[in-house]
C-alpha cells in the first residue's frame, strides 16, 4: 500500500465519522514526514460553524505549526477542496494536494495547480460514493455547504 492510499484511507475514515455524526461526509489529514499531524471532517452541521470543511478542521486541529512544516506537508482530502480551503493549503504553502474524487464537486484545482502545488486526484470509489449518496438525500444540506 502506497503512502497516498494509506492516508486517503485515513481521510475516508475522517469522513465517514462526519457522516455518522449527522454532518457532511468529507474528512481530510494534514501529513509531514510521513506522519499524520492533523486530521479532520466537515463539522459545519455539527458545530453550526461557517468555515469547518474537513481541510480547514484538519489543519486546525494541527495546531500552529512553523511555515518550514507547512512546506513538508501534503493535504489528503476526499473532495476537491473549494475555495476557501484552496485558499488555506496556498497561504500555508502546503506544496502537495491529494483528492479523492472531484466528480461531485471540483474546486479551483487550475489555479492551485499554477501556484506550483501539485495536486494528484484519485477518483476513489468509496469518496464518490459517500457524496453522491450524501446529496442524493440532503441536496439543501450540500448546497449550503458550498455557497449555493
Amino acid at each position: 500500500m502506497t503512502d497516498d492510499s494509506r492516508f486517503l484511507d485515513e481521510a475516508v475514515e475522517e469522513a465517514e465519522r462526519g457522516r455518522d455524526e449527522g454532518g457532511i461526509p468529507i474528512g481530510s489529514v494534514l501529513v509531514v514526514d510521513g506522519e499524520i499531524v492533523g486530521r479532520g471532517h466537515n463539522r459545519r452541521v455539527q458545530e453550526g460553524s461557517a468555515i469547518l470543511h474537513a481541510e480547514m478542521d484538519a489543519i486546525e486541529r494541527a495546531g500552529r505549526l512553523p511555515a518550514s512544516t507547512y512546506r513538508r506537508a501534503t493535504l489528503y482530502s476526499t473532495l476537491s477542496p473549494c475555495e476557501m480551503c484552496s485558499g488555506a493549503a496556498l497561504l500555508y504553502g502546503i506544496p502537495r494536494i491529494v483528492v479523492g474524487e472531484n466528480r461531485t464537486f471540483r474546486g479551483p484545482e487550475d489555479h492551485v495547480r499554477s501556484r506550483r502545488v501539485e495536486v494528484v486526484v484519485v477518483d476513489d470509489a468509496r469518496c464518490v460514493a459517500l457524496m453522491e449518496e450524501f446529496i442524493a438525500e440532503y441536496p439543501e444540506l450540500w448546497n449550503e455547504d458550498i455557497g449555493e
